[in-house]
């Protein structure tokens, strides 16, 4: 496995090899020779280009390493010629890490262009629209904010914790609404999820003692 993260990294440069050593084999034998390393130099260099190091970049998220993940994004110099779910999963990565970085601005450029490109995962594009969500949320344009996160409920989001997180959003914009009935029923559907994350179970425990108390 190991191996083959080493060739992910240094296919590009593989290629060019595989493709010099092609041109004097071709020089000195001729073509029929040195077809192979032409072969093989071609196929490096397309398939570097049209899936990129993705896998490597997923690696590194999982270790917790995001400066080792953005600095391989990095290495996708023309993100236009990936294969279309691929590219759009590289400007999820790309938005995911501006987010980390607190740059709203920038995620939400690439969140967008990830879900202009579509998703071969549902899941995924729920993800997105709860950042894009959440993001609007944040800068206080709460109609915006609610939309997205309809949107992203909607498509199906991954995991309980942002299932939960979503369902809470929901509803403290229908408490601001005062729509009461359906901040209950939102509320509701986030305790169902069960979180075990501190900062959504925190959240339910604060809107848990006031909600009680409201009508509808």
């Amino acid at each position: 496995m190991k191996l083959f993260n080493v060739f992910i990294k240094y296919r590009f440069w593989l290629g060019i090899v595989a493709l010099i050593g092609a041109i004097v084999v071709n020089v000195i034998s001729g073509f029929l020779p040195a077809l192979v390393l032409y072969l093989i130099g071609i196929i490096f260099i397309f398939t570097h280009f049209f899936i990129g190091p993705l896998r490597l970049i997923q690696e590194f998220l999982e270790d917790g390493d995001f400066d080792g993940a953005e600095k391989m994004l990095s290495t996708i110099w023309f993100p236009d010629l990936l294969y279309k779910p691929i590219r759009s999963v590289f400007y999820t990565l790309k938005g995911n890490l501006a987010m980390m970085k607190q740059d709203f601005d920038s995620a939400e450029i690439h969140m967008k262009k990830s879900l202009s490109l579509g998703s071969a995962m549902k899941e995924a594009e729920g993800a997105n629209k709860l950042q894009l969500g959440m993001m609007a949320m944040q800068k206080g344009d709460m109609k915006q904010g609610e939309s997205y996160i309809r949107q992203a409920i909607k498509a199906g989001i991954p995991d309980k914790e942002s299932s939960a997180l979503a369902y809470l959003q929901m509803c403290q914009i229908m408490i601001q609404k005062r729509e009461f009935r359906a901040a209950k029923d939102f509320f509701r559907k986030a305790k169902a999820m069960k979180p075990t994350a501190q900062q959504v179970t925190d959240q339910i425990k604060q809107i848990e003692k006031f909600i009680t108390r409201m009508p509808g």
